[in-house]
């Protein structure tokens, strides 16, 4: 759709008239910039944090309309943000004065319950991916909460409650279709170009705007045994324990991610705990029904709970049911780390500042890794350290602006507690703007440098830099 003749007369920041003019006459899409009424809602993401003004917001249509505005950007040198799901916390969905590349209406998925597999584009979000593949009873692993796009969440990995039965969700992907910097269409795959797919699988948005996804899908539901099952935080401690020992020994079927956090007013936890801190283990059980309830006793078994909400459910209505907790809108603050085990001293660590969180939106997740992803050979893929036992997340959630420096503070102060536990690496997608080191800690040494080389390949101008960014040669010793 080319623009009405009275917005091209608006100025837009550190872009000539003419250059737009031009890029009008062959978008098909929309192309939203300051002062339309669209461009307020379509700058917001997920984030509430994040604030910023690009200078013109192109979205595609198709693959066409990504190769238009990827040659439009590299000929004008525009800084680019390419938006997906828009839930990525650092916030690099969108820019100031740059161009975002915008794919959130590209939402088409195709299932081939023959084959198993799915090919979805990058505006899905994997609550739409898993609305048609249940309608096979298939699925594929794809995050915690249902709002999250496919695109982000599995170039950067891809946990999720099937992991470790199925692997991550760049496990799961067979190929993908991408525009490079040049505003090449190619594929990736492990017959083409199989160094760009090896790349792809785990080193984020760096070598390109991916415009279609091909995943392997797997028997899932119709129902899976899941749900949380809550305790007092008085008993926070015991119950991490517990939740470490069991999760060391179960089978890959069963699934669990121990949290503390306010308790929601949910009719079925007593009201005189409703806002007070809890502790609770969600569990999602992948295999037989019959076999479930077995697998999940031991962690319905630590004593008296608050409430067991644990049952058979529908898979999709499990993957959203985490999705009022994370609200878009809210200000999101994340710290991450790595732990190989839960000590007694580093569940201390956890409790401890737990009692001192300064927002009662916060929560801190610690999830069970293992399984299937731990057996995937790490030169499979650019996704590392998956040996790693517990995945831990410190995410600090508030609504007043005039409270992030406490609430900044307390994650901060709370990770810094916990690197002495830490395997010192982190999950990419768990990262905020946190500086080079810390995309380097995603990565062990020989994959970092094989992602260098790639970056060197498909990107040598950093075009695509607005993502947890691997530097080409030529701009190592920049400065971030």
């Amino acid at each position: 759709m080319v623009p009405q003749a009275s917005n091209l007369t608006r100025r837009t920041s550190g872009l000539e008239e003419s250059a737009f003019r031009e890029l009008a006459s062959t978008f098909r899409g929309e192309l939203i910039r300051t002062g339309d009424d669209r461009y307020e809602s379509a700058r917001r993401i997920w984030n509430g944090m994040i604030d910023k003004r690009p200078a013109l917001i192109a979205r595609c249509t198709g693959v066409a309309d990504v190769v238009t505005a990827v040659d439009f950007a590299r000929e004008n040198d525009l800084l680019v943000a390419v938006r997906g799901g828009g839930h990525n916390v650092a916030g690099n969905a969108v820019c100031d004065d740059g161009i975002v590349i915008d794919l959130s209406g590209l939402k088409g998925v195709h299932v081939d319950p023959a084959a198993r597999t799915a090919r979805a584009q990058p505006g899905v979000t994997w609550g739409d991916f898993d609305r048609e593949t249940q309608l096979f009873g298939l699925a594929t692993t794809g995050g915690e909460v249902s709002t999250t796009g496919i695109a982000g969440l599995t170039l950067g990995g891809g946990f999720g409650w099937l992991g470790r039965k199925y692997a991550m969700s760049c496990d799961n992907l067979l190929g993908a279709d991408l525009v490079t910097a040049t505003g090449q269409a190619v594929t990736a795959s492990a017959a083409e170009n199989p160094d760009l797919f090896w790349g792809l699988r785990g080193g984020g948005g760096n070598f390109g705007v991916v415009t279609s996804f091909e995943y392997r899908l797997h028997p899932v539901g119709p129902q899976v045994l899941a749900g949380p099952i809550f305790y007092p935080f008085e008993r926070a401690a015991e119950v991490l324990r517990s939740f470490a020992d069991h999760l060391l020994q179960a089978p890959d079927e069963l699934a669990a991610l121990a949290g503390i956090f306010a308790a929601p007013p949910e009719p079925s936890l007593p009201p005189e705990v409703h806002g007070q801190l809890v502790v609770a283990v969600k569990v999602c059980c992948a295999g037989d029904l019959r076999d479930a309830g077995e697998m999940a006793r031991p962690l319905r078994s630590l004593g008296q709970p608050l409430a067991d909400l644990v049952a058979p459910m529908p898979y999709p209505a499990f993957q959203a049911s985490g999705d009022e907790g994370v609200p878009p809108g809210l200000r999101n603050y994340w710290k991450s780390s790595y732990l190989n085990e839960l000590t007694d001293e580093a569940v201390g660590t956890i409790v401890a500042h737990a009692a001192e969180m300064a927002s009662p939106l916060s929560v801190i997740a610690i999830e069970r890794m293992g399984g299937a992803v731990s057996r995937i050979d790490e030169s499979e893929t650019a996704f590392d350290h998956r040996d790693a036992a517990f995945d831990l997340r410190i995410l600090s959630l508030w609504t007043n602006p005039h409270e992030s420096e406490v609430h900044i503070g307390w994650a901060r102060e709370f990770w810094t507690a916990m690197q002495p536990f830490s395997t010192g690496a982190v999950y990419v997608n768990n990262l905020g703007k946190e500086g080079e080191d810390r995309v380097r800690a995603a990565y062990a040494p020989g994959t970092y440098e094989r992602l260098v080389a790639l970056k060197d390949r498909y990107d040598s101008e950093n075009l695509f830099r607005l993502n947890q960014n691997i530097r080409p040669s030529s701009q190592r010793a920049a400065t971030p």
